[in-house]
C-alpha cells in the first residue's frame, strides 16, 4: 500500500517526548521510497516547525536539514507542476476551500498525484473540506 505523510506526522519524528511520536515512528519505519511519500512542501513546514519551536525543543537550520535528509532517504517527495497547482487551486476554490487550508488541499494533491491509498496525519479535520475521494483515504498513525 502506498501511504502519503502529513507534516502531522513528520514533525513528531523528532521529538521523543511529543505525544505522537511512537506511532508516527512506528509508522514511518514501515515505508521507503517506493511504498511512502510526501508533499515537498511539507519539508520546507517540518523545517519551518523544528526551527521555530519554542525554547529548547527549537533546533538550527543544519540540524533541520539533518532530519530532513531522513525524511528524503525514506520517503519520496512529490511535487505539483505548474499547471497542477493552478488545478488544484481551481478545485480548492470550487470546494470553498478558503485561507490557510489551501496548504492542506495542496497536500492532498499530492497524495492524489501519487496515488495513495493513505494519507496519514494528526489533522484529519484540516482534510475534510477536500472532498470524499480525500475523506476515504485519512487515516491517523
Amino acid at each position: 500500500m502506498k501511504g502519503f505523510f502529513d507534516t502531522s506526522v513528520l514533525v513528531p519524528l523528532f521529538y521523543r517526548d511529543h505525544v505522537h511520536h511512537r506511532p508516527s515512528q512506528e509508522l514511518f519505519i514501515r515505508f521507503n521510497r517506493s511504498t511512502g511519500c510526501c508533499g515537498a512542501h511539507s519539508l520546507a513546514e517540518v523545517y519551518a516547525t523544528l526551527t521555530r519551536m519554542p525554547g529548547k525543543r527549537r533546533i538550527s537550520g543544519q540540524q533541520a536539514m539533518l532530519f530532513i535528509g531522513n525524511i528524503r532517504e525514506r520517503l519520496s517527495i512529490v511535487t505539483l507542476s505548474g499547471e497542477e497547482y493552478a488545478d488544484s487551486l481551481e478545485a480548492s476554490a470550487a470546494l470553498s476551500i478558503v485561507g490557510g487550508n489551501i496548504y492542506d488541499a495542496l497536500l492532498a494533491h499530492c497524495a492524489l498525484k501519487a496515488k495513495a491509498e493513505a494519507i496519514y496525519t494528526w489533522n484529519t479535520r484540516h482534510y475534510t473540506l477536500c472532498g470524499r475521494d480525500v475523506m476515504g483515504r485519512l487515516r491517523t498513525p
